[in-house]
């Protein structure tokens, strides 16, 4: 059978060489499906190759070709299985090299990039030859560095994203931060008000108590003078006395010497 490409996307459609086997009682389902096959009666041969398996599960050559079958038919994730159910043993047959092209092919179908980059790597390893399976491979390969530039990118955005996010959390933290100071200080404020006016209080009551226990004078009671104070006060009477008797003294020198000019005049 031969390969062919889908121009749209340079991608190999599955043509796959459909696998013989000359032993055991499912021999005549197997030659009968490839018959179908041939034939493109694609449902027909779905059938012959499912009747093959219920004899022998393990038969490389009907899980192979019912593989290639229901690739034909458009069921990408059954072809898949099927593939995957001989992944232990086609390798080591001489289809290897077909065996993981079309892997790689359904792979791509599923855009599996990687494992159809994987995959058709194994093939063109086998068969180097092999002109469809390097378009393939490289077809691939570009298809998967262009996923990874997304993912990438998609990655740098998140990152970016959880930063600003991260950044808001912390402006918003420490903004909670300093109110929460703030009114902290406020409560520091107001309790410190609180203790200078209890203190006041404190101070007022004291000072009356003590203006209560002084000694109350009756009415028309001389207060006690000690002897020292009475001696000064003595000798302040005594100066103010001096200084008034000069003061009368100079008075009556200025009223004398007034005389004597108007009588001289």
């Amino acid at each position: 059978m031969n390969k062919y490409i889908i121009t749209a996307f340079l991608l190999c459609v599955i043509s796959f060489p459909v696998w013989s086997q000359n032993d055991g009682d499912d021999v005549r389902d197997v030659r009968r499906g490839n018959r179908d096959f041939k034939k493109e009666n694609y449902r027909e041969a779905d059938i012959d190759y499912r009747k093959a398996l219920v004899k022998d599960s393990t038969s490389v050559a009907a899980n192979y070709n019912l593989a290639n079958t229901l690739y034909r038919q458009g069921d990408m994730e059954q072809a898949r299985k099927m593939l995957d159910r001989v992944k232990e043993t086609a390798p080591a047959t001489e289809a290897a090299a077909d065996y993981y092209y079309n892997l790689g092919d359904v792979a791509i179908a599923q855009q599996d990039w990687q494992t159809a980059v994987d995959a058709l790597e194994q093939s063109l390893l086998r068969n180097p030859g092999d002109l469809q399976a390097k378009e393939n491979y490289i077809y691939a390969r570009k298809k998967l560095q262009e996923q990874q530039n997304q993912q990438q990118n998609n990655q740098d955005q998140q990152n970016d994203q959880n930063d600003q996010n991260q950044d808001q959390q912390d402006n918003k933290d420490d903004q909670q931060n300093q109110d929460k100071n703030d009114d902290q200080n406020k409560n520091d404020d107001d309790r410190q008000d609180q203790k200078n006016d209890r203190q006041d209080n404190q101070d007022q009551n004291n000072d009356q108590q003590q203006d209560q226990q002084k000694p109350q004078q009756s009415q028309g009671e001389q207060p006690k003078i000690s002897p020292q104070a009475a001696q000064q006060m003595l000798q302040a009477i005594q100066a103010k006395e001096k200084e008034t008797q000069d003061k009368v003294n100079k008075e009556k020198a200025a009223a004398l010497k007034a005389r004597q000019k108007d009588k001289n005049w």
